[in-house]
């Protein structure tokens, strides 16, 4: 099949489960006051044991050995990313430049990139746990440098349980287990706990931000539609295209290539809408980046990546 199908059908599934938890927020099928209890169980508990789960079956020391590097490969990424936001931002009005950049600079660097993967290499592709510790640093520096984007921000202190989350420590407790060799000790009914768990997390986190999305969006108020049109051009077309241009100069390995390309291609993370507003922004633009870039992804996302993969074929 070709690949724009397999990675349009996988960006339809993400954004069909939003859809559906945008329809569930708007018939007040689950109570607001329960959005946090279920966005608790997602990301604290789901999420966790996906990522646990994924890494004690796929990946292999032995047989990545490079694996500490993918961090640093992460800090390579982000640098670019950075260089590239603090070029583009001034194509903005001045009044939402710090909101145009916050949604250019953090993209979603989980979600978007998981379903792709496991669309079209498989749920047992050793590209997710690689996914999974490339941004083990991607929470860290999201929730500690947000609010040098908008002026007089005043976010208050650091909030560590956001920065030391519950996905990072599963992360290196996955990493530890595989290393010392303990894997195979662990009961098969673990495997299988964490595996059910892990299973309800990205449906779970997806009709959560669906919902989230339109309780957000019913209070939009000014729609900013010159603004949105240059922030998609920006960040669905110029970033994938600056970073496809820089990986066929570069030419590194297939892996490496795949993860940078994702990461370059996926619209911004939903959390930067709150985050805007924790900082003293405007929340309501930051939403219609966010909004409008997971509905405009569903062309550029199978787009882009059908041109990489020209230039880098599947091994």
């Amino acid at each position: 099949m070709d690949i724009f199908i397999i990675v349009l059908e996988a960006v339809l599934v993400l954004l069909g489960i939003g859809i559906i938890g945008f329809w569930v927020a708007r018939r007040n099928v689950i109570p607001e006051n329960v959005q946090g209890f279920l966005i608790k169980l997602a990301v604290d508990i789901a999420l966790p044991c996906l990522v646990f789960a994924s890494i004690l079956v796929n990946f292999s020391p032995e047989k990545f050995p490079d694996w500490w590097q993918l961090p640093l490969w992460w800090f390579l990424f982000a640098a670019i990313s950075l260089v590239l936001t603090l070029i583009t931002m001034f194509v903005s009005s001045k009044d939402t430049r710090g909101e145009f950049a916050i949604n250019l600079f953090y993209q979603n660097g989980l979600f978007f990139p998981l379903i792709i993967i496991s669309g079209v290499f498989g749920i047992d592709a050793p590209y997710l746990p690689q996914l999974y510790i490339f941004i083990i640093l991607h929470p860290i520096m999201f929730f500690s440098t947000y609010q040098f984007f908008f002026k007089n921000s005043n976010t208050g202190p650091t909030r560590w349980n956001r920065i030391i989350n519950p996905i990072l420590v599963a992360t290196i407790l996955a990493i530890i287990v595989q290393l010392i060799g303990v894997k195979d000790y662990l009961p098969d009914f673990i495997h299988s706990i964490l595996g059910t768990l892990g299973g309800m997390a990205l449906p779970l986190i997806m009709i959560i931000l669906g919902g989230s999305l339109y309780l957000d969006f019913r209070q939009k108020g000014k729609i900013y539609y010159q603004e949105i049109i240059k922030f998609l051009i920006v960040k669905t077309i110029v970033f994938p295209g600056a970073f496809l241009a820089l990986l066929i100069f570069w030419q590194p390995s297939y892996n490496i290539a795949l993860l940078f390309f994702l990461q370059a291609a996926v619209p911004p993370v939903t959390a930067t809408p709150i985050l805007t507003e924790r900082a003293g922004g405007n929340k309501s633009i930051s939403n219609q980046f966010v909004l409008s870039s997971f509905i405009f992804s569903i062309v550029t996302v199978p787009t882009m990546f059908h041109i990489f993969s020209q230039f880098f074929p599947i091994p």
